[in-house]
Protein backbone atom coordinates (compact mmCIF):
# COMPACT_ATOMS: atom_id res chain seq x y z
CA UNK A 1 0.00 0.00 0.00
CA UNK A 2 2.76 2.46 0.86
CA UNK A 3 4.32 2.27 -2.58
CA UNK A 4 1.10 2.02 -4.53
CA UNK A 5 0.88 5.60 -5.82
CA UNK A 6 3.94 7.12 -7.40
CA UNK A 7 2.08 10.22 -8.63
CA UNK A 8 0.94 11.26 -5.16
CA UNK A 9 -2.61 11.90 -4.01
CA UNK A 10 -5.35 10.56 -6.27
CA UNK A 11 -8.61 12.41 -6.81
CA UNK A 12 -10.38 9.74 -4.74
CA UNK A 13 -8.03 10.50 -1.83
CA UNK A 14 -8.49 14.22 -2.42
CA UNK A 15 -12.28 13.98 -2.22
CA UNK A 16 -12.10 11.89 0.93
CA UNK A 17 -9.85 14.42 2.64
CA UNK A 18 -11.48 17.61 1.42
CA UNK A 19 -14.95 16.22 2.06
CA UNK A 20 -14.10 15.74 5.71
CA UNK A 21 -16.34 17.46 8.23
CA UNK A 22 -13.72 20.12 8.95
CA UNK A 23 -13.53 20.87 5.24
CA UNK A 24 -9.77 21.40 5.09
CA UNK A 25 -7.28 19.39 3.12
CA UNK A 26 -5.23 17.07 5.28
CA UNK A 27 -1.86 17.19 3.60
CA UNK A 28 0.94 14.66 3.61
CA UNK A 29 4.35 14.66 1.99
CA UNK A 30 2.72 13.32 -1.18
CA UNK A 31 0.81 16.58 -1.59
CA UNK A 32 3.36 19.26 -0.64
CA UNK A 33 2.10 22.33 -2.48
CA UNK A 34 -1.15 22.77 -0.57
CA UNK A 35 -0.91 24.31 2.87
CA UNK A 36 -0.83 22.22 6.01
CA UNK A 37 -3.40 23.59 8.49
CA UNK A 38 -0.80 23.84 11.27
CA UNK A 39 1.21 26.35 9.26
CA UNK A 40 -1.70 28.61 8.33
CA UNK A 41 -0.65 31.36 10.74
CA UNK A 42 2.92 31.61 9.39
CA UNK A 43 3.82 34.62 7.26
CA UNK A 44 6.59 33.03 5.27
CA UNK A 45 4.17 32.52 2.39
CA UNK A 46 1.25 34.08 0.56
CA UNK A 47 -1.97 32.29 1.44
CA UNK A 48 -4.81 31.90 -1.05
CA UNK A 49 -8.23 30.74 0.15
CA UNK A 50 -10.05 28.51 -2.32
CA UNK A 51 -13.61 27.37 -1.55
CA UNK A 52 -14.39 24.70 -4.14
CA UNK A 53 -17.35 22.32 -4.75
CA UNK A 54 -15.32 19.12 -4.58
CA UNK A 55 -18.46 17.12 -3.75
CA UNK A 56 -22.17 17.60 -4.42
CA UNK A 57 -24.23 18.31 -7.57
CA UNK A 58 -21.68 20.61 -9.24
CA UNK A 59 -18.56 18.65 -8.27
CA UNK A 60 -17.71 18.22 -11.95
CA UNK A 61 -16.39 21.79 -11.86
CA UNK A 62 -13.65 20.62 -9.48
CA UNK A 63 -12.77 17.49 -11.45
CA UNK A 64 -9.28 18.73 -12.32
CA UNK A 65 -8.29 19.50 -8.71
CA UNK A 66 -5.80 19.03 -7.13
CA UNK A 67 -3.78 18.55 -10.33
CA UNK A 68 -4.61 22.00 -11.64
CA UNK A 69 -3.93 23.74 -8.34
CA UNK A 70 -0.59 22.04 -7.80
CA UNK A 71 0.49 22.75 -11.37
CA UNK A 72 -0.34 26.45 -11.11
CA UNK A 73 1.41 26.73 -7.74
CA UNK A 74 4.51 25.01 -9.13
CA UNK A 75 4.65 27.48 -12.00
CA UNK A 76 4.16 30.52 -9.76
CA UNK A 77 6.77 29.32 -7.27
CA UNK A 78 9.37 28.01 -9.72
CA UNK A 79 11.70 30.97 -9.07
CA UNK A 80 10.96 31.24 -5.37
CA UNK A 81 7.52 32.78 -5.55
CA UNK A 82 6.44 36.43 -5.68
CA UNK A 83 8.47 39.37 -4.37
CA UNK A 84 6.75 41.17 -1.48
CA UNK A 85 8.46 44.43 -0.59
CA UNK A 86 7.47 44.56 3.09
CA UNK A 87 9.33 41.27 3.59
CA UNK A 88 12.11 42.23 1.17
CA UNK A 89 12.05 38.79 -0.39
CA UNK A 90 10.08 36.40 -2.52
CA UNK A 91 7.33 34.45 -0.79
CA UNK A 92 5.96 31.17 -2.13
CA UNK A 93 2.26 30.86 -2.85
CA UNK A 94 0.22 28.33 -0.90
CA UNK A 95 -3.44 27.47 -1.26
CA UNK A 96 -5.98 26.22 1.23
CA UNK A 97 -8.86 24.40 -0.46
CA UNK A 98 -12.12 23.82 1.41
CA UNK A 99 -15.01 21.74 0.11
CA UNK A 100 -18.28 23.68 -0.12
CA UNK A 101 -20.18 20.46 -0.92
CA UNK A 102 -21.98 22.54 -3.60
CA UNK A 103 -23.88 24.24 -0.76
CA UNK A 104 -24.21 28.07 -0.80
CA UNK A 105 -24.59 28.34 2.97
CA UNK A 106 -21.48 26.29 3.59
CA UNK A 107 -19.58 28.26 0.95
CA UNK A 108 -20.26 31.48 2.84
CA UNK A 109 -19.30 29.92 6.16
CA UNK A 110 -16.03 28.60 4.76
CA UNK A 111 -15.20 31.97 3.24
CA UNK A 112 -15.59 33.58 6.67
CA UNK A 113 -13.40 30.89 8.20
CA UNK A 114 -10.67 31.42 5.61
CA UNK A 115 -10.64 35.16 6.23
CA UNK A 116 -11.05 35.27 10.01
CA UNK A 117 -9.33 32.09 11.16
CA UNK A 118 -6.86 31.18 8.45
CA UNK A 119 -5.94 34.81 7.72
CA UNK A 120 -5.72 34.41 3.96
CA UNK A 121 -4.17 37.14 1.80
CA UNK A 122 -6.47 36.74 -1.21
CA UNK A 123 -9.52 34.67 -2.13
CA UNK A 124 -9.93 32.61 -5.29
CA UNK A 125 -13.36 31.07 -5.90
CA UNK A 126 -14.90 29.37 -8.91
CA UNK A 127 -17.83 27.32 -10.14
CA UNK A 128 -21.45 28.49 -10.30
CA UNK A 129 -23.43 31.00 -8.22
CA UNK A 130 -23.81 28.43 -5.45
CA UNK A 131 -20.15 28.99 -4.63
CA UNK A 132 -19.15 32.33 -6.08
CA UNK A 133 -22.07 34.49 -4.90
CA UNK A 134 -21.93 33.72 -1.15
CA UNK A 135 -18.13 33.80 -1.08
CA UNK A 136 -18.06 37.14 -2.90
CA UNK A 137 -20.56 38.57 -0.43
CA UNK A 138 -18.34 37.58 2.48
CA UNK A 139 -15.27 39.05 0.78
CA UNK A 140 -17.03 42.37 0.28
CA UNK A 141 -18.05 42.42 3.94
CA UNK A 142 -14.49 41.87 5.14
CA UNK A 143 -12.77 43.85 2.37
CA UNK A 144 -10.88 40.83 1.08
CA UNK A 145 -9.58 40.96 -2.52
CA UNK A 146 -11.16 38.13 -4.48
CA UNK A 147 -10.93 36.60 -7.95
CA UNK A 148 -13.73 34.43 -9.32
CA UNK A 149 -14.05 32.33 -12.46
CA UNK A 150 -16.44 29.82 -14.05
CA UNK A 151 -19.62 31.80 -13.38
CA UNK A 152 -21.25 34.03 -16.02
CA UNK A 153 -20.74 37.72 -15.42
CA UNK A 154 -24.49 38.41 -15.40
CA UNK A 155 -24.90 36.23 -12.32
CA UNK A 156 -21.92 37.87 -10.68
CA UNK A 157 -23.41 41.33 -11.21
CA UNK A 158 -26.78 40.14 -9.93
CA UNK A 159 -25.11 39.71 -6.53
CA UNK A 160 -24.64 43.46 -6.19
CA UNK A 161 -22.05 46.17 -6.74
CA UNK A 162 -18.55 44.93 -6.02
CA UNK A 163 -15.47 46.81 -4.88
CA UNK A 164 -13.25 43.96 -3.67
CA UNK A 165 -14.37 41.11 -5.93
CA UNK A 166 -13.44 40.58 -9.58
CA UNK A 167 -15.04 38.08 -11.96
CA UNK A 168 -13.29 36.83 -15.10
CA UNK A 169 -15.71 34.59 -16.92
CA UNK A 170 -18.12 34.14 -19.79
CA UNK A 171 -21.41 35.88 -20.61
CA UNK A 172 -24.94 34.49 -21.01
CA UNK A 173 -25.42 37.04 -23.79
CA UNK A 174 -22.55 35.46 -25.70
CA UNK A 175 -23.90 31.98 -24.98
CA UNK A 176 -27.25 32.89 -26.52
CA UNK A 177 -25.58 34.24 -29.66
CA UNK A 178 -23.60 31.02 -30.13
CA UNK A 179 -26.57 28.77 -29.32
CA UNK A 180 -28.79 30.46 -31.89
CA UNK A 181 -26.01 30.13 -34.48
CA UNK A 182 -25.87 26.41 -33.71
CA UNK A 183 -29.66 25.98 -33.82
CA UNK A 184 -29.86 27.80 -37.15
CA UNK A 185 -27.83 24.96 -38.68
CA UNK A 186 -30.65 22.45 -38.08
CA UNK A 187 -34.02 22.64 -39.83
CA UNK A 188 -36.62 23.09 -37.09
CA UNK A 189 -39.91 24.87 -36.44
CA UNK A 190 -37.97 27.26 -34.16
CA UNK A 191 -40.07 26.38 -31.12
CA UNK A 192 -37.85 26.25 -28.02
CA UNK A 193 -38.83 24.52 -24.79
CA UNK A 194 -37.18 26.03 -21.72
CA UNK A 195 -36.06 23.68 -18.96
CA UNK A 196 -34.47 25.83 -16.25
CA UNK A 197 -34.03 25.17 -12.55
CA UNK A 198 -35.20 27.60 -9.89
CA UNK A 199 -31.70 28.74 -8.97
CA UNK A 200 -29.45 31.63 -9.95
CA UNK A 201 -28.10 29.84 -13.02
CA UNK A 202 -31.52 28.77 -14.24
CA UNK A 203 -33.13 32.17 -13.73
CA UNK A 204 -30.31 34.01 -15.50
CA UNK A 205 -30.52 31.70 -18.50
CA UNK A 206 -34.31 32.00 -18.60
CA UNK A 207 -33.99 35.78 -18.68
CA UNK A 208 -31.37 35.57 -21.42
CA UNK A 209 -33.54 33.27 -23.53
CA UNK A 210 -36.66 35.40 -23.22
CA UNK A 211 -34.82 38.46 -24.51
CA UNK A 212 -32.76 36.85 -27.27
CA UNK A 213 -35.03 34.37 -29.02
CA UNK A 214 -37.92 36.53 -30.26
CA UNK A 215 -35.85 38.87 -32.43
CA UNK A 216 -34.31 35.84 -34.15
CA UNK A 217 -37.69 34.32 -35.01
CA UNK A 218 -37.80 31.72 -32.24
CA UNK A 219 -40.84 31.01 -30.04
CA UNK A 220 -40.25 30.18 -26.38
CA UNK A 221 -42.37 27.62 -24.50
CA UNK A 222 -41.68 28.38 -20.85
CA UNK A 223 -43.46 26.18 -18.30
CA UNK A 224 -41.80 27.88 -15.35
CA UNK A 225 -38.94 27.06 -13.04
CA UNK A 226 -38.64 23.87 -11.00
CA UNK A 227 -36.53 23.04 -7.93
CA UNK A 228 -33.12 21.37 -8.12
CA UNK A 229 -33.40 17.67 -7.35
CA UNK A 230 -36.70 17.21 -9.20
CA UNK A 231 -37.03 13.54 -10.16
CA UNK A 232 -40.23 13.54 -12.24
CA UNK A 233 -40.41 15.65 -15.40
CA UNK A 234 -43.63 14.16 -16.78
CA UNK A 235 -45.48 17.48 -16.61
CA UNK A 236 -42.74 19.35 -18.43
CA UNK A 237 -42.27 16.69 -21.10
CA UNK A 238 -46.00 16.52 -21.82
CA UNK A 239 -46.04 20.31 -22.02
CA UNK A 240 -43.18 20.36 -24.52
CA UNK A 241 -44.96 17.73 -26.61
CA UNK A 242 -48.16 19.77 -26.54
CA UNK A 243 -46.23 22.89 -27.51
CA UNK A 244 -44.63 21.11 -30.48
CA UNK A 245 -41.15 21.85 -29.13
CA UNK A 246 -38.28 20.85 -31.44
CA UNK A 247 -35.46 22.56 -29.55
CA UNK A 248 -34.94 21.87 -25.85
CA UNK A 249 -32.98 24.53 -23.97
CA UNK A 250 -31.98 23.39 -20.49
CA UNK A 251 -29.93 24.75 -17.63
CA UNK A 252 -29.54 22.16 -14.88
CA UNK A 253 -27.01 20.53 -12.60
CA UNK A 254 -25.54 17.38 -14.21
CA UNK A 255 -27.46 14.81 -12.09
CA UNK A 256 -30.77 16.55 -12.81
CA UNK A 257 -30.13 16.71 -16.54
CA UNK A 258 -29.39 12.99 -16.54
CA UNK A 259 -32.78 12.30 -14.94
CA UNK A 260 -34.67 14.63 -17.28
CA UNK A 261 -32.99 13.51 -20.52
CA UNK A 262 -33.54 9.83 -19.76
CA UNK A 263 -37.21 10.50 -19.07
CA UNK A 264 -37.52 12.39 -22.36
CA UNK A 265 -36.35 9.31 -24.24
CA UNK A 266 -38.56 6.96 -22.25
CA UNK A 267 -41.59 9.10 -23.02
CA UNK A 268 -40.75 9.40 -26.70
CA UNK A 269 -39.89 13.09 -26.63
CA UNK A 270 -36.73 13.49 -28.70
CA UNK A 271 -36.27 17.07 -29.88
CA UNK A 272 -34.17 17.80 -32.93
CA UNK A 273 -31.83 19.92 -30.79
CA UNK A 274 -30.98 19.79 -27.10
CA UNK A 275 -28.77 22.44 -25.52
CA UNK A 276 -27.82 21.56 -21.95
CA UNK A 277 -26.30 24.51 -20.15
CA UNK A 278 -24.18 23.70 -17.09
CA UNK A 279 -24.56 19.90 -17.37
CA UNK A 280 -23.43 19.83 -20.99
CA UNK A 281 -20.08 21.35 -20.09
CA UNK A 282 -18.75 17.95 -19.06
CA UNK A 283 -18.04 14.71 -20.88
CA UNK A 284 -18.49 12.88 -17.57
CA UNK A 285 -22.05 14.19 -17.43
CA UNK A 286 -22.72 12.84 -20.92
CA UNK A 287 -21.29 9.47 -19.90
CA UNK A 288 -23.49 9.41 -16.80
CA UNK A 289 -26.67 9.54 -18.89
CA UNK A 290 -25.91 6.08 -20.22
CA UNK A 291 -25.40 4.54 -23.65
CA UNK A 292 -25.21 7.03 -26.50
CA UNK A 293 -27.82 9.41 -25.11
CA UNK A 294 -25.22 12.18 -24.84
CA UNK A 295 -24.58 12.19 -28.59
CA UNK A 296 -25.81 15.39 -30.20
CA UNK A 297 -26.24 17.36 -26.98
CA UNK A 298 -24.95 20.92 -27.33
CA UNK A 299 -23.67 23.23 -24.63
CA UNK A 300 -21.58 26.28 -23.91
CA UNK A 301 -17.96 26.03 -25.01
CA UNK A 302 -16.08 28.04 -22.41
CA UNK A 303 -12.70 26.42 -23.02
CA UNK A 304 -11.58 23.73 -25.45
CA UNK A 305 -8.12 22.37 -26.30
CA UNK A 306 -8.48 24.04 -29.71
CA UNK A 307 -8.87 27.54 -28.23
CA UNK A 308 -6.07 29.89 -29.42
CA UNK A 309 -4.78 31.00 -26.01
CA UNK A 310 -1.68 30.37 -23.90
CA UNK A 311 -0.92 30.29 -20.19
CA UNK A 312 0.87 33.41 -18.95
CA UNK A 313 2.53 31.22 -16.31
CA UNK A 314 4.01 28.49 -18.50
CA UNK A 315 3.51 29.55 -22.11
CA UNK A 316 1.59 26.33 -22.77
CA UNK A 317 -1.13 26.35 -25.41
CA UNK A 318 -4.61 25.10 -24.56
CA UNK A 319 -3.83 21.85 -26.38
CA UNK A 320 -0.55 21.35 -24.51
CA UNK A 321 -2.25 22.06 -21.20
CA UNK A 322 -5.11 19.62 -21.84
CA UNK A 323 -2.65 16.96 -23.01
CA UNK A 324 -0.65 17.38 -19.80
CA UNK A 325 -3.79 16.89 -17.72
CA UNK A 326 -4.81 13.78 -19.64
CA UNK A 327 -1.33 12.29 -19.33
CA UNK A 328 -1.15 12.95 -15.59
CA UNK A 329 -4.70 11.92 -14.71
CA UNK A 330 -5.60 9.35 -17.33
CA UNK A 331 -8.89 11.23 -17.74
CA UNK A 332 -10.36 13.39 -20.46
CA UNK A 333 -9.76 17.14 -20.34
CA UNK A 334 -12.48 19.22 -18.70
CA UNK A 335 -13.65 22.72 -19.61
CA UNK A 336 -12.92 24.29 -16.19
CA UNK A 337 -9.21 23.60 -16.80
CA UNK A 338 -8.91 26.86 -18.72
CA UNK A 339 -11.00 29.10 -16.50
CA UNK A 340 -9.68 27.75 -13.22
CA UNK A 341 -6.07 28.07 -14.38
CA UNK A 342 -6.78 31.63 -15.53
CA UNK A 343 -7.81 32.57 -12.00
CA UNK A 344 -4.35 31.64 -10.73
CA UNK A 345 -2.79 33.62 -13.58
CA UNK A 346 -4.80 36.71 -12.65
CA UNK A 347 -4.06 36.64 -8.92
CA UNK A 348 -0.36 35.92 -9.50
CA UNK A 349 -0.14 38.79 -11.98
CA UNK A 350 -1.82 41.18 -9.53
CA UNK A 351 0.45 40.11 -6.68
CA UNK A 352 3.56 40.59 -8.82
CA UNK A 353 2.50 44.09 -9.81
CA UNK A 354 1.38 45.05 -6.30
CA UNK A 355 4.49 43.60 -4.60
CA UNK A 356 2.63 43.80 -1.32
CA UNK A 357 0.01 41.99 0.73
CA UNK A 358 -1.69 45.28 1.58
CA UNK A 359 -5.34 44.64 0.72
CA UNK A 360 -6.14 48.03 -0.80
CA UNK A 361 -3.05 48.00 -3.02
CA UNK A 362 -3.84 44.46 -4.11
CA UNK A 363 -7.43 45.44 -4.91
CA UNK A 364 -6.17 48.25 -7.14
CA UNK A 365 -3.75 45.86 -8.86
CA UNK A 366 -6.62 43.50 -9.66
CA UNK A 367 -8.64 46.40 -11.07
CA UNK A 368 -5.72 47.26 -13.38
CA UNK A 369 -5.40 43.71 -14.75
CA UNK A 370 -4.72 43.50 -18.48
CA UNK A 371 -3.54 39.95 -19.11
CA UNK A 372 -3.78 37.26 -21.76
CA UNK A 373 -4.54 33.97 -20.02
CA UNK A 374 -5.19 30.37 -20.94
CA UNK A 375 -8.90 31.31 -20.91
CA UNK A 376 -8.37 34.38 -23.09
CA UNK A 377 -8.02 38.11 -22.38
CA UNK A 378 -8.68 39.36 -18.85
CA UNK A 379 -9.20 43.11 -18.49
CA UNK A 380 -11.67 44.23 -15.86
CA UNK A 381 -14.29 46.90 -16.51
CA UNK A 382 -15.45 49.46 -13.97
CA UNK A 383 -17.98 46.82 -12.85
CA UNK A 384 -15.12 44.42 -12.01
CA UNK A 385 -15.93 41.95 -14.79
CA UNK A 386 -13.81 40.59 -17.63
CA UNK A 387 -15.73 38.63 -20.26
CA UNK A 388 -13.91 35.65 -21.74
CA UNK A 389 -14.60 34.18 -25.20
CA UNK A 390 -17.11 31.37 -25.63
CA UNK A 391 -18.97 29.45 -28.30
CA UNK A 392 -21.21 26.40 -28.63
CA UNK A 393 -19.98 22.81 -28.62
CA UNK A 394 -21.65 19.55 -29.54
CA UNK A 395 -20.86 16.14 -28.11
CA UNK A 396 -20.25 13.44 -30.72
CA UNK A 397 -18.97 9.88 -30.51
CA UNK A 398 -15.26 9.99 -29.77
CA UNK A 399 -12.22 7.90 -30.61
CA UNK A 400 -9.86 8.33 -27.68
CA UNK A 401 -12.70 8.92 -25.21
CA UNK A 402 -16.37 8.01 -25.30
CA UNK A 403 -17.48 11.52 -26.24
CA UNK A 404 -15.65 14.25 -28.10
CA UNK A 405 -16.54 17.95 -28.20
CA UNK A 406 -16.56 19.83 -31.50
CA UNK A 407 -17.09 23.57 -31.81
CA UNK A 408 -20.18 24.15 -33.96
CA UNK A 409 -20.48 27.92 -33.54
CA UNK A 410 -18.21 30.71 -32.36
CA UNK A 411 -20.91 33.23 -31.48
CA UNK A 412 -19.41 36.68 -31.01
CA UNK A 413 -15.79 35.45 -31.17
CA UNK A 414 -14.55 34.82 -34.70
CA UNK A 415 -11.08 33.88 -33.46
CA UNK A 416 -12.56 30.61 -32.16
CA UNK A 417 -12.28 28.10 -34.99
CA UNK A 418 -15.46 26.14 -35.77
CA UNK A 419 -14.66 22.45 -36.30
CA UNK A 420 -18.04 20.98 -37.23
CA UNK A 421 -21.71 21.53 -38.02
CA UNK A 422 -24.62 20.95 -35.67
CA UNK A 423 -26.34 17.59 -36.17
CA UNK A 424 -29.82 16.59 -35.03
CA UNK A 425 -30.27 14.47 -31.92
CA UNK A 426 -30.25 10.83 -33.11
CA UNK A 427 -33.30 8.72 -32.36
CA UNK A 428 -31.89 5.81 -30.38
CA UNK A 429 -33.59 2.53 -29.60
CA UNK A 430 -33.60 2.07 -25.85
CA UNK A 431 -30.78 2.85 -23.47
CA UNK A 432 -27.71 0.78 -22.65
Amino acid sequence: MKNKKKKGMTRRDFIKKVGYTAGAIGVSATFPKILKPARAAAKDHILVGRPLPVTGPVAAFAQSSPWLDNRAIDQINKDGGIYIKEYKKKLPLKVKILDTESNPTKAGELASRLILKDKIDIMYVSATPATVTPVSGVCERFKMPSVSTMMPVEMFLHGGTYEWCFNASMSVRDFMASFIQAWDQVETNKVVGLCAQNDADGMAWAKGASGALGPRGYTLVDLGRFPPGTNDYTTQINGWKKGNVEILFANMAPPDFTTMWRQCHRMGFIPKVCTAGRAGLFSVAMEAIGGDLGIGVTSEAVWLPAFPFKSSLSGETAKQFSDAYEKASGKQWSQPLGGCHAGYEILADALRRAQTLDKETLRKALADTDLMTLQGPAKFTEKNIAISPSGCLQWVKGKKFRFEAILVSSGNYKNLIVTGKTISIPKLKGMS
